[in-house]
């Protein structure tokens, strides 16, 4: 969703709203309850809605109802503000479309960004950074075109994020995103998997199996971490990237396919090709167009943004969600993050379950050791009994 219609009527702060929206890469369009008539939305797809609970009440009295207006105005999320309270509040109304949300009198920027996220129709990439907006908008440019790409950075970053968000803006969009992980399927399972095979083709194989790539026709395949690949495969999937055809085990005719690629590695790849461990020939094919994620501590920016998506994630849904204080996001943006977004869902978990549902605050957020309040206990290894003879 790029779009996003502030109806400024009792809307406290609506230059804020729009500016921290604008942001968050949305275009931001103003008015006012009687210009909505006059609004041209015949280029949107669709367009999120951010309104007053003033100006909801208004448009739900009017002849076409507020649901009528969000057909015309084709807005598929709508977020209702109430004026700032003691407490932040969110609900959910119709099907998850509507979030009313009241911001705490001190919780303006959590709120402004719960309402950000919620309001992405897709709520795939969650971003606040300067790196990676501009990352995403070379992405987007990158999908309109079917060049292989080889997207680096370390575990953790979102490489598989990016790769989806370079499906959902390509062309392809409508066919199968499939992603394999190199690393966790043993070599002679991997081979069998990508290629596929007729049927006898080793022992087991009752039925033929099209395999990944053929079932990724039309569409998107992620290898993730390439750099795992055997040599022996390397050789084999440089062929199918040559050809745009591949050759199931045990079959003797290739088949032609539509795939487009995107190969991931938390590895330096130069390195992996100078060692002998990656085929030179096969790193150039895949690094025709290369981008790379950065670790969770280079981009601040995002920790706020990606930890409401996984809060989200975890409570069962965006009016679920508890608060963060404001204390507790300056604790987390201070924080440098060695184990990435996958550190950051586990500390959230934590404090999940020790906040029990109330404001995050500081102090549930077990981020070091010495945060669990816990002591160590060294455990002596037990001293082996000799049996005494009598």
């Amino acid at each position: 969703m790029n779009t996003v219609l502030c109806i400024n009527d009792n809307l406290a702060d609506g230059e804020a709203w729009m500016t921290h929206l604008h942001m968050r890469g949305y275009e931001t369009v103003s008015s006012d309850i009687k210009g909505l008539a006059s609004i041209k939305n015949d280029a949107w797809t669709r367009t999120g809605l951010l309104l007053s609970h003033e100006a909801a009440k208004i448009l739900a009295t009017d002849t076409a109802g507020l649901a009528g207006w969000c057909r015309k105005l084709k807005a598929d999320r709508i977020v209702v503000v109430d004026k700032p309270g003691e407490t932040f509040a969110l609900k959910g109304e119709f099907n998850g479309s509507v979030l009313r949300l009241t911001p705490s009198t001190v919780g303006w920027r959590y709120a402004s960004e719960v309402a950000a996220r919620f309001l992405d129709a897709d709520q795939n990439v969650a971003a606040g950074d300067a790196q990676t907006f501009n990352l995403l908008r070379l992405a987007r440019r990158v999908a309109m075109s079917d060049v292989t790409v080889m997207l680096v950075g370390p575990t953790g970053t979102g490489k598989e994020v990016i790769s989806k968000y370079l499906h959902n803006s390509s062309k392809r969009s409508r066919e199968a995103f499939i992603a394999v992980n190199c690393a966790a399927v043993p070599d002679t399972m991997l081979e069998a998997l990508l290629f596929g095979y007729e049927k006898g083709a080793f022992t087991g194989a009752h039925t033929p199996n099209k395999g990944i790539f053929r079932a990724a026709d039309g569409g998107t395949l992620l290898l993730d971490e390439v750099s795992e690949m055997a040599p022996h495969l390397q050789a084999k999937f440089l062929r199918v990237l040559q050809e745009k055809e591949v050759t199931p085990l045990g079959g003797s005719k290739a088949v032609p396919i539509d795939v487009r690629v995107i190969a991931t590695s938390n590895r330096y790849m130069m390195e992996e090709v100078k060692a002998g461990r990656f085929r030179e020939d096969l790193y150039y094919r895949l690094n025709v167009f290369p981008l790379a994620t950065q670790a969770l501590a280079e981009r601040p920016g995002d920790i706020l943004p990606i930890a409401i998506l996984l809060l989200s994630k975890h409570t069962g849904g965006f009016p679920n969600i508890p608060e963060l204080s404001e204390a507790a996001i300056e604790k987390l943006e201070a924080y440098e993050w060695p184990g990435n977004v996958r550190e950051l869902e586990n500390v959230l978990q934590r404090a999940l379950v020790l906040s029990g549902g109330a404001v995050i605050e500081p102090d549930h957020l077990m981020i070091e050791l010495h945060d669990s309040g816990a002591e160590l206990v060294n455990f002596e290894p037990r001293q082996k009994r000799h049996a005494v003879a009598g």
